[in-house]
């Protein structure tokens, strides 16, 4: 399993950061490569996400689906069609800094088996091989979950500081 996690601190209440990112529409149009979003449910536990993408000539539509929340600390989801992917937001209070009021670390998590995807799955171009696109597709992986979590600190604070970010692409398999 490959993972990448971001990991940073929000200048906000937690129970407010929580209903942020449970409001995942919201904050979707943060992705370079993410062009819709469809929802069915509430944003709880078994809401279903289709959440199209698109890069260089692929179009992706991956299906996930919210399996669990613990208010206001966790949101659970995973990627029910075609590739092996499960995601958490981690939320929680920590200490502020000197200057602010109050401090919550964010941390998104998302672990993914690139072995899972099979070529029937995704149309690819003639001549283009599933692996070839794989590892394309790993660093962009990366990229989108950072811009994702700095775009949700600006929308949460109010303003544009620079962001201090744990990026960790460490393989969970060891």
């Amino acid at each position: 399993m490959e993972r990448v996690e971001v990991t940073t601190v929000v200048y906000a209440d937690r129970q407010r950061v929580y209903e942020f990112l449970l409001d995942f529409p919201g904050y979707a149009a943060y992705s370079e490569h993410m062009k819709r979003v469809g929802q069915r449910g509430d944003g709880g536990p078994g809401t279903r996400y289709d959440l199209t993408f698109a890069w260089w000539k692929l179009t992706y539509t991956a299906h996930s689906e919210v399996t669990e929340t613990h208010p206001p600390e966790r949101i659970d989801w995973r990627i029910t069609k075609d590739i092996d992917a499960t995601g958490h937001w981690f939320v929680e209070s920590v200490d502020p800094p000197d200057g602010e009021d109050v401090a919550t670390q964010v941390r998104f998590l998302v672990e993914y088996d690139p072995d899972s995807a099979t070529v029937g799955n995704i149309d690819l171009p003639r001549f283009v091989s599933l692996s070839w696109v794989v590892e394309k597709v790993k660093p962009k992986i990366q990229r989108e979950a950072t811009n994702i979590v700095e775009r949700v600190v600006v929308d949460l604070e109010g303003q544009r500081r620079r962001v201090d970010l744990d990026v960790d692409t460490t393989s969970s398999d060891g």
